[in-house]
Parts: structure tokens; sequence; C-alpha cells
């Protein structure tokens, strides 16, 4: 009976994943060229054995949505944040930046990322009154009961939806480029705002690899970790650089509950599997006419300041190194993860070379 116990895991996985594959909608990017990236994450995964899947992640597509002002911008900061984490993947250099950096630093800079999704939850709440609110609200009630995620998710943007579509009536008409069944290349820009778009969504990748990279493989109960963060990081990179280019969404290193299922690699294939089968037939698109996409404003709110930022705040601000790494911390939830991390290690590195510190 393992493989419905794989089964179970993987759709847990996949329902997860739905509200934020419409939040990816809902910022205009094609739905078609991504299912790509998780049949070609499957295969990575099958040919290496990987336990560690890829999936739509909130926190790179709420900071890709804030940085990008249209599709164009988006899909560039993607593409220039994919070919920065290639080479990070090929030359190994992942956790050697971790530890040039230091855990405190690294720590600040997530938990930032923990402040900054709060915040792009409570704008949508602004925005979208009725089913922000009412999305926050189940998602606070939901989590404080279950202390679950998956539900967290599922409850609140189920729960806000209908209430925008009976109450407000809310139909949303995608455009043809989101739902069209072919592939449209997004010719690239580049600008300053798209480079440093580029480099923080690097920076968060960098943090979201090691840590939900290293928690999923402790789930397996496995010793020593059994994922392979330079291949992930490399899995993920290519799989983001083809979509990119074609409009698509980004798919990231997510913590996945498929690994704790008794085959993990098996059923974190099977989990990208199907979530590529639903952008194939074209399930996505038609949910995402109803879901609004203020109805993830409560997971985000959830993720960022119960999830991401406690843990990660702990962890800043510990040792010698907590000053800096508090400061990588404000300055990440104010402006980006790139400037977070490049003020902690100008704070680091270059003040005491001049004789001053922090």
């Amino acid at each position: 009976m393992h493989w419905l116990t794989d089964l179970l895991a993987a759709i847990g996985v996949v329902l997860n994943g739905i509200p934020q594959g419409i939040m990816a909608m809902s910022l205009g990017f094609a739905i078609f060229p991504t299912m790509f990236s998780f049949i070609f994450a499957s295969a990575v995964n099958g040919v290496f054995g990987s336990v560690a899947p890829l999936s739509f992640q909130a926190e790179s597509l709420a900071l890709t949505g804030k940085l990008g002002r249209n599709l164009r911008e988006r899909t560039s900061i993607i593409l220039g944040g994919s070919i920065i984490m290639l080479i990070i993947g090929v030359t190994g250099t992942l956790t050697k930046i971790v530890d040039v950096l230091g855990n405190n630093i690294m720590a600040g800079m997530m938990a930032g990322v923990g402040i900054m999704l709060a915040k792009i939850a409570l704008t949508m709440a602004k925005e979208q009154a009725l089913t922000g609110w009412v999305s926050i609200a189940l998602a606070a009630a939901v989590y404080l009961i279950t202390k679950d995620l998956v539900w967290t998710i599922v409850i609140s943007v189920i729960g806000a939806s209908l209430a925008a579509v009976f109450i407000q009536h809310y139909q949303m008409v995608l455009p043809e480029h989101v739902t069209a069944r072919r592939f449209i290349f997004t010719k690239p820009t580049f600008s300053l705002p798209v480079l440093r778009g580029a480099l923080s969504l690097a920076c968060l990748n960098i943090g979201a690899n090691i840590s939900y990279g290293l928690i999923t493989g402790q789930m397996t109960g496995q010793k020593p970790n059994p994922v392979d963060l330079n291949l992930l990081t490399g899995t993920q990179a290519l799989a983001d650089m083809g979509t990119s280019l074609l409009g698509g969404a980004p798919v990231e290193t997510i913590i996945s509950a498929t690994a704790s299922a008794p085959e993990p690699v098996v059923a974190g294939i099977m989990m990208m599997l199907i979530m590529a089968a639903i952008l194939a037939l074209g399930w996505l698109a038609k949910l995402g006419k109803f879901v609004s996409s203020a109805s993830i404003a409560g997971f985000l709110f959830i993720l960022g300041v119960a999830v991401i930022f406690p843990a990660n705040a702990a962890t800043a601000l510990q040792g010698s190194g907590s000053t800096v790494a508090a400061i990588t911390l404000v300055v990440t939830a104010i402006v980006d993860p790139f400037a977070g991390l490049l003020s902690g290690a100008v704070l680091k590195f270059v003040l005491p070379l001049l004789g001053l510190g922090v």
C-alpha cells in the first residue's frame, strides 16, 4: 500500500500548490509553458533520485510581482535570477556563500522576507477588502487550531473565494496569453530595476534552497541529509530559465510533505506530474476565473509572520553578529532581499577594514 500513501502525500502538496498557481496567473504568467518545468524537474529527480521536488512558491511569486511592473519585467527578473542560480549551482558555491556571510545574516534576510510577505498580504487586503480580510481571518483561525499550512491555504483560499463569488459576484477575465495552449516567446528586457529584481530573487532562492531543501531532506529521516543542494539549485535554475522565455511562472524549492512518504522520490515525482497534468488540461485556468488573487493573502500573512519570521529572527538575533543581522532583516523588509544581503555584507566586511563596526 506504499503507492497509496505516496499518492496521498502527492495530492496534499498539489492542493497546497494550486492556490499559488492561481496567484501566478493573477500576475500574468502563462500556464501552458510552466507545465514543462514540472515535467523537466520530475525527470531530473527520477534520474538522480532526488527527494526535493519543485512547485509554485508564494515567496518568489510575491517578490517577483512586487519588483516587476509588468509580465515582461517579471519574466526578465526570473531569467536573470535563474542565470545567477545556474552559475551558483554548477560551481557548487551555494553553501560557500552562506559560510562566508554567516547564518545570522542569511537568517536575517529570510526573516525580512517574512515581514515582506505580511506587508504584501495586508496590501492585498486593502485593495480587495472583502476577499483579503476574509482570507486573513480564516487563515489565522485555521492555523491557530491546526498548525497545518495545507489546511490553512485550502480553507482560507476556498472561503475567501466563495465570499467573493457569492457576495461580490466575482469573476476574473484572464488575459489570452495566460490560458493559451501554445508557446508565446517573451522577449527579455534589461534595466536597473530588472537587474535588482534578479539579484533579489537569487538572494531569496539562496536562502530558500538551503532552508527549504534541507528541511525537506530531514523529513525523509535519512542520514545524512539526502538533498544535493547543487543539483536542486541547477534543476530549479534550468526549469525557470526555459519557462521564463515563454512567459511561464517560476517553480522553486518548497517544503514538501512528499519527503515523509514511504517512497519520497516517487511521491515527489507523482506530485509534479499531477501538477503538470492539471496545467495541461487547463483545469487551473478554469479555477482561476473564480479565485481572486487576494484570496491567498491569508496564507501569505501566516507564512510570513508565523512560519518564516519567528524561527529565522531567533537565529539571526543570536550571538555576536546579531546587530548586523538585525539591520539585514530591516533593510530586506523595507527594500528587498538583495539590498538586505548587500547591507549585511558591507557591515560585516567593509566597515571593519575602515576601522569601524557595529
